[in-house]
């Protein structure tokens, strides 16, 4: 951990430094732009009267001020990174000593009908996503989100590679997180990409040529006015007939210029990404085909987005109240524009989705390659085909302090079920979290807290927060039988390892004892592998007539009338129980 610490500390150091001397040159920045601004109004109050010299340096003035302002915006935007980088490595500091829970919790993504997350502490404070998630978008936050859930075992090699190759990167990482954090989004990512689809052109075709040759007669006649050649009436006509024109479609110039105003930011900090995706080499196999999504063979995307974000800020400036009338009415700028607006939407619109699609996946992997990084002694899981599902030497829960952490080794096989009996506050339900959290993590890719671990992939399903719902008049009992109904449904279709935690809860304990008695015995039937958790010492029986039941436990003693934990798993039944020493303990009962 300190050697993290170390290298996150060294980081808020350097872009510390950079941040100040950049500072220093926005101050600059701004005396320059006033400079400009007051010499300006000399020169303008000098000449004034000379009507051909007050508008050359009002021209000129406008022409330097906006250079300026955009290289002000460049070093702001500079900053603002700065800011953004020193603020991801003072998170990872903070997160590295558990301090996390300001952090997105992600109760969006909570699904009590999922097959896992419900119950596994994927969602809320103090979950997994809460600790793990470092997205910037919430695109990226979707993403991420659906990893987590996926409870895919396809190509877990690939994804394990790629984890560790980003994982090795993180000053890349910081980056991509960095321009990321900086869009401001006025629009959803699902609204940007139905804008492209669904829209409906307007601007004639004949303008393709028409503002060329009408802003070439414009320079013309200015030309020939400003030597004396022309009236200044014939000039005013000219410029009137451009307005007259643009007006035609000043509504939606101006519906048209309002959306682009709402994307133009999301597509300024995209292009950034993608900028940073195409100047990078992958190894892995993952990365180089999501990479490879953005990539075009005639002209790179950043340059397509620098292209289209070019014309979205021309628009915007057109409409500047002093620019707007003068170079629409001698230019036709806006319909000029438009135009190419129009064909750009028309030629790459259609690949938005794809290219914001991937991001996204950048997005997202880097929380995956920032936790493999956080956590450098955890295991990436060997995968193996033979009969052991998972064999984990030194298991620990992720999000228990590891300072804390009492680590178990396990072993269960194929077609295998685990009985776990305990006290209560043994440790029973954070066991179950713990090998169900290995399971998850093993199938997206990441290393889990372990030693050594050997898996054999496979689906995770779980039963152990059943609630009732009283906006559907469901009682917890039928709640539970409708989620075991699920299980037995959905094993008879794929294979999973099941984990269960005091099933049939709500029913009586003779109805209880048999009834998941029972069930255990469909579930050997089925050749499904899990573990479940019980306070029914009853229902350990089951493993004197089915060979592949096994009875495990988590002790607690009493010494010096204090009751005392070591959360070890061990073999056999729990003899040791604790409620009524509790109840006495807390005076409840004498």
């Amino acid at each position: 951990m300190q050697d993290l610490t170390s290298f996150y500390t060294n980081e808020i150091k350097k872009y510390g430094a950079e941040l100040s001397r950049i500072k220093k040159i926005l101050f600059a920045s701004s005396m320059i732009r006033l400079a400009v601004f007051c010499v300006a109004g000399l020169g303008i109050y000098l000449v004034f009267g000379n009507t051909k010299w007050v508008l050359a340096i009002i021209l000129l003035a406008i022409v330097l001020f906006l250079f300026l302002v955009s290289r002000h915006s460049d070093l702001q935007y500079k900053r603002d990174r700065l800011k953004a980088l020193i603020q991801i490595n003072e998170t990872e500091i903070k997160v590295l000593r558990r301090d996390f829970h300001d952090l997105p919790e992600g109760d969006v993504f909570k699904d009590p009908l999922h097959y896992f997350s419900q119950d596994i502490d994927l969602f809320g404070r103090g979950s997994f996503y809460q600790y793990a998630n470092r997205t910037a978008l919430q695109q990226g936050s979707d993403t991420f989100a659906g990893l987590l859930k996926e409870n895919s075992i396809a190509n877990i090699p690939e994804k394990q590679e790629a984890i560790k190759e980003l994982a090795q990167i993180p000053e890349w990482r910081h980056d991509f997180a960095a321009n990321a954090s900086l869009v401001k989004a006025e629009k959803p990512y699902r609204a940007i990409i139905e804008w492209m689809k669904n829209y409906n052109p307007f601007v004639p075709s004949s303008m393709r040529y028409v503002p060329l040759i009408f802003s070439v007669f414009s320079g013309v006649l200015i030309a020939t006015y400003s030597l004396g050649g022309i009236s200044g009436w014939l000039l005013t006509i000219w410029f009137f007939l451009g307005l007259g024109i643009t007006g035609q479609f000043f509504k939606k110039i101006n519906v048209l210029s309002s959306d682009a105003s709402k994307i133009s930011d999301t597509f300024q900090q995209y292009q950034k990404l993608i900028v940073a995706l195409e100047n990078i080499n992958f190894e892995s196999d993952l990365l180089k085909k999501k990479k490879n999504a953005i990539l075009r063979e005639v002209e790179k995307t950043s340059k397509i987005l620098k292209q289209f974000l070019k014309l979205l800020y021309a628009l915007d400036q057109g409409r500047n109240l002093l620019m707007g009338p003068l170079v629409n009415g001698f230019f036709l700028w806006d319909l000029q524009l438009a135009y190419k607006i129009e064909k750009w939407v028309k030629h790459h619109g259609n690949s938005v989705e794809e290219w914001f699609d991937t991001i996204a996946f950048f997005d997202a992997y880097n929380s995956l390659g920032n936790f493999a990084f956080n956590h450098p002694k955890y295991s990436y899981p060997v995968l193996s085909k033979g009969e052991i599902v998972l064999k984990s030497e030194g298991a620990g829960h992720p999000l228990l302090h590891p300072e804390k952490s009492v680590l178990n080794d396990f072993q269960i096989g194929k077609e295998q079920f685990f009985i776990i009996t305990g006290a209560n506050m043994a440790g029973k339900s954070t066991f179950l979290r713990t090998v169900s959290l290995q399971i998850m993590m093993a199938n997206v890719g990441l290393p889990v807290y372990a030693s050594s671990v050997e898996y054999s992939p496979i689906k995770l399903i779980t039963s152990m927060r059943t609630t009732d719902s009283l906006t559907d008049d469901e009682s917890y009992f039928f709640s539970e039988l409708k989620r075991l109904k699920f299980i037995v449904d959905e094993i008879q279709m794929d294979r999973y390892f099941i984990v269960l935690d005091e099933i049939l809860k709500g029913t009586n304990s003779t109805d209880k004892a048999k009834g998941s008695r029972k069930f255990v015995e469909r579930l050997v039937r089925s050749k499904s592998t899990g573990i479940i958790a019980t306070h029914d010492l009853s229902l350990c029986e089951v493993a004197k007539e089915l060979p592949q039941i096994e009875n495990h436990y988590f002790d607690a003693e009493i010494i010096d009338n204090e009751l005392h934990f070591d959360y070890k798993f061990k073999e056999g039944i729990c003899q040791n129980m604790n409620a009524s020493f509790l109840l006495r303990k807390m005076e409840i009962v004498d």
